[in-house]
């Protein structure tokens, strides 16, 4: 008679339980989780905006199948100082920003904090521009203050 993978019986519940919380371990959705990997290694450090400081612009190239440059800013964040790589939305918008500009960045929004789209390791975007929204400035609502 060969052996059972798993045992049963009357009073087998606790074995099994046991059991099924050791192999969850090989998970890796459950391990991250558990482990608190995501939360580690955010730079926004599990808050939902972080305020920044503007170092320099650049251009991020789209992944294929698309040919585009991705108007893109560095920023220091002033939490932690960690420099992360922000994506300006909206047509003309990296005309509104400029260096030594402080920002405010949210996630992006892409798959498990991953990175976007076609944006390669580009993993947030920029939302307030001195205090000021970006959307309305490139609107013409309100004018972007100067410090």
């Amino acid at each position: 008679m060969t052996g059972k993978k798993s045992p049963s019986g009357l009073y087998a519940a606790a074995k099994l339980r046991k059991k099924r919380k050791k192999f969850r371990w090989s998970d890796v959705t459950y391990k991250r989780k558990k482990l608190g990997i995501a939360r580690k290694f955010d730079p926004l450090e599990g808050a939902p905006m972080a305020r920044g400081i503007v170092l320099e612009k650049v251009g991020v190239e789209a992944r294929k199948p698309n040919a585009a440059v991705r108007k893109c800013v560095r920023v220091q964040l002033v939490k932690n100082g960690r420099v992360i790589t922000a994506f300006v939305p909206y047509d003309g918008g990296l005309n509104v920003i400029n260096e030594h500009d402080e920002v405010i960045v949210e996630r992006i929004g892409g798959p498990e904090g991953r990175a976007y789209g076609d944006l390669p390791g580009v993993r947030f975007k920029v939302v307030l521009v001195n205090n000021t929204s970006l959307r309305a400035i490139l609107e013409g609502k309100r004018q972007k203050p100067i410090k």
